[in-house]
């Protein structure tokens, strides 16, 4: 193998086959591939693309790069099934999704990241409760899934090891945004999980990293041929991202307003929507329901049960989370010592929000990181989020800012004001905008 010339062969608009792809990546991950090499082969992707079965040999190739889990030693008796973000602010879909889909019958290892730019990580989420073991040893992570129904944890180092190293170079070489390469970024994580079906939530708008619903379609697209090209049935929704998912951004202030959801003391109706409507794919890609609205039927069950409530709790004590959590999630989740209204300013109507500002305040109050080895701080974030749409007075507040002191909550009180535009007409964009199977990828 001579690494120029697959670097030559892309360069030039050719298509590589699957033995090149596959030797090219373990190259990288042995050393045989210089990062300058990779670099060369990012960008000739970057400019030229990658047909489907180009990307489905670089997902498969990626995956192989490490660990692979088999889930059929634990004799489960339910599919093993996940779904994946593109990410967003206010998105804490995972922490009502995951135990709702277990209490449906599925089993869910759900592998998450940390955040990244303005978008909250589940796994930051997650930290903020005491003693929750987010990277466990691989036979705690399958005995949580066995015994509970799911697991949510993050990435280890022998999971697609090519994917973190591929994904450094493209960060400093400007080509994150390739959709071929965002495809098997995302897709050899999840094949390297064992998984056997995933529901795929791609974000439009302005707190969504693909913010035009065109760049949203074909990465969608991309990711469910891809995926089922690669043996994964995979269905994606197009979700909107022009205002917070949910009306808490950071990262104790989200995991107690899913606490609230799953135990019904809040309703928040975008959140509830879209868990639903990804649940209910989860469940049809995974064969545990007959069609669409028998699937979503069963995810609000799950929900208005306090089944997934019940799973939720006892995934977090099986993780080192307090056996309490649910029913005294207040006790045990960090506060931030200042809390700052937002006040509109002026009378009117919401009519549009720069949720990406939103998730940078979250970052600058702490929240959030500005390098890798930023220390989180969990208390902080923003709270009563108010949507698209309604009619405010100026003394109405726009949110609540949690902050570590009097200077950063001044600060992320201008920055939140600033993000809110307010007239007096608008149209609030639809949540769900489009669904893609495996007839729809291209």
């Amino acid at each position: 193998m001579l690494p120029q010339e697959i670097i030559r062969t892309k360069r030039d608009g050719g298509t590589l086959t699957a033995t090149e792809i596959s030797d090219f990546i373990a190259g990288l991950v042995d050393g045989r591939v210089t990062d300058m090499q990779a670099s060369a082969f990012a960008m000739a992707v970057f400019f030229n693309g990658m047909s489907r079965d180009e990307a489905v040999a670089l997902t498969c190739a990626m995956r192989d790069s490490g660990e692979v889990l088999d889930w059929s030693r634990e004799s489960l008796p339910g599919p093993v099934l996940d779904k994946h973000s593109t990410g967003g602010v206010g998105d804490n879909v995972s922490l009502l999704l995951a135990p709702a889909v277990a209490a449906c019958g599925g089993f869910v290892p759900m592998i998450s990241g940390r955040g990244l730019g303005h978008t909250g990580g589940t796994l930051d989420k997650l930290d903020s409760i005491p003693g929750y073991v987010s990277q466990p040893d691989s036979g705690r992570f399958r005995a949580v899934v066995r015994t509970v129904g799911c697991a949510i944890i993050g990435q280890t180092e022998r999971l697609a090891p090519a994917d973190k190293k591929l994904y450094a170079i493209r960060d400093v070489t400007a080509t994150v945004e390739s959709v071929p390469l965002i495809t098997a970024s995302i897709l050899s994580k999840k094949l390297a999980a064992g998984l056997q079906g995933l529901a795929m939530d791609v974000k439009t708008g302005s707190g969504a990293f693909m913010p035009t619903l065109e760049k949203a379609r074909a990465l969608a697209r991309s990711i469910v041929a891809v995926a089922n090209g690669a043996g994964l049935k995979t269905h994606a929704l197009i979700t909107d991202m022009n205002e917070a998912l949910a009306p808490a951004a950071g990262n104790a202030v989200e995991v107690r307003n899913a606490v609230d959801n799953l135990t019904g003391a809040r309703r928040d109706a975008r959140l509830i929507e879209v868990t639903t409507a990804l649940g209910a794919e989860m469940l049809l890609v995974g064969a545990l329901a007959d069609d669409l609205d028998d699937a979503r039927a069963r995810i609000a069950g799950a929900l208005d049960s306090g089944a997934a409530a019940e799973t939720f709790g006892r995934m977090v004590a099986a993780l080192g989370g307090p056996v309490d959590f649910v029913q005294h999630a207040e006790r045990y989740l960090p506060r931030a010592p200042v809390m700052r209204p937002v006040p509109a300013g002026r009378s009117g109507r919401v009519m549009a929000v720069d949720t990406r500002a939103l998730g940078l305040a979250v970052v600058m109050l702490g929240g959030g990181r500005t390098r890798a080895a930023d220390r989180i701080d969990p208390g902080v974030g923003l709270t009563d989020l108010v949507a698209l749409d309604p009619i405010v007075a100026a003394d109405t507040p726009l949110a609540i800012v949690h902050a570590r002191d009097e200077a950063a909550a001044e600060a992320a009180v201008a920055a939140v004001r600033a993000a809110y535009h307010i007239g007096q007409h608008t149209e609030r964009p639809a949540l769900l905008v489009e669904r893609i199977t495996a007839a729809d990828g291209e």
